[in-house]
Formats: C-alpha cells, sequence, structure tokens
C-alpha cells in the first residue's frame, strides 16, 4: 500500500514538473513595450494623432467623421462637420453643467430644484452657441478606406462667457435667485470657475 502512494506521489509530481515546463515554449514571450505601436490608427491606417486625441489649446475640440458617399465628397464633408458638432456640444454641455452646478451649490445660492433648473438652462444655452461659434481646424481622409475626418473646436473663452451670461440669466428669471446672487457677490466665484480672459 505505502508502495503505490509512494509511486503515486512520484507521478504526480513528475506531470507537474513538465507541466511547469512545458508552459515556457517559444510561443510565450512576453510582449515588449518598445516594440507596441501606441500611434494613432484609423482602420488599420497610421492617422494623424487629433482624430484620437482631439486637442487644441484654449479650446474644446471634438473629432467627427462620415464614410464617403456616393453623394460625394461635399455631403460627406457636411457629415462629418455635423457630427463632431454634435460630439462638441454633448461634451460641452457636459462640462458645463457640473461646472455650474459646483458653482450654484459651492456659493449656497437656491436649493435643489432651482440649482437643476439652472444648470438645465444654462447647458442648453452653452450647446447652442457652441453649434454656431464652433469651427473646423483640421481635415483628414483615410486612404484606405475615404473616411473623412475633422478636428472641429470653439474657444473655452466663447464657452464661459455664455455660460456666465446664462447663469445671471437664470438668476435673473427668479427675483429670490436673483438677490441672493448679489448678497453673496457670487460673481467673483462665477469668473473664476468660467474664466474669460
Amino acid at each position: 500500500m505505502k508502495m503505490i502512494t509512494k509511486s503515486m506521489l512520484i507521478s504526480l509530481s513528475t506531470m507537474a514538473v513538465l507541466g511547469l515546463t512545458g508552459c515556457g515554449g517559444a510561443d510565450a514571450k512576453p510582449v515588449d513595450q518598445a516594440e507596441a505601436d501606441f500611434r494613432c490608427h484609423k482602420e488599420g491606417v497610421l492617422a494623424p494623432e487629433w482624430t484620437c486625441t482631439p486637442l487644441v489649446e484654449g479650446s474644446y475640440a471634438e473629432v467627427g467623421s462620415a464614410p464617403m458617399s456616393a453623394a460625394g465628397e461635399n455631403f460627406s464633408r457636411r457629415e462629418a462637420l455635423a457630427n463632431g458638432r454634435s460630439n462638441l456640444a454633448q461634451q460641452i454641455e457636459t462640462k458645463v453643467k457640473d461646472k455650474v452646478e459646483t458653482f450654484v451649490r459651492g456659493t449656497g445660492i437656491g436649493e435643489g430644484e432651482s440649482v437643476d433648473k439652472v444648470t438645465t438652462q444654462v447647458s442648453k444655452q452653452v450647446a447652442q452657441v457652441t453649434l454656431k461659434g464652433s469651427k473646423q481646424v483640421k481635415y483628414w481622409q483615410n486612404p484606405k478606406s475615404n473616411t473623412i475626418y475633422v478636428l472641429m473646436a470653439v474657444p473655452e473663452s466663447t464657452v464661459n462667457e455664455s455660460a456666465k451670461e446664462g447663469v445671471k440669466t437664470s438668476f435673473k428669471d427668479d427675483n429670490a435667485l436673483w438677490q441672493q446672487f448679489q448678497s453673496k457677490n457670487a460673481l467673483e466665484s462665477l469668473d473664476k470657475e468660467f474664466p474669460t480672459n
């Protein structure tokens, strides 16, 4: 009985050792970080960096794209511009809503419902300004798929100015809020949250 147990232990040990050494084959070499290509690629083609990371100094920026249409390049470009503006408006609306909410709560003006009302009004107003004030900054067409990419941007100062005006207008529409706004001298905090210079 002891002999069977001993031989079973030896067999199990041998299998475990073979299993461990079998995992270290030539195919299992680790990926070298230096060999990895982290550059921007779109549809299998090396693309401009802005198509992956839309950045424009002093501006909010987003990318819009559209496949080449049978209606032609101008049609596809207009579609890419529309997509870019929509992406830009969504990004800005979210950021402005967060900033306005932080400002209103931080200054202690109004309660929950008035905060929501102000943030909703301002973010919608800013989104409209964004759509009007945005412009195409860059253009690229993928040589493989003919997909058109455009970089859209709107200056932060334009967005901030619109947000400040929106906040002031929203408070003026509610006399009690306007009195609180003026008595707390919240204009300075508003300028810090939405700098225009």
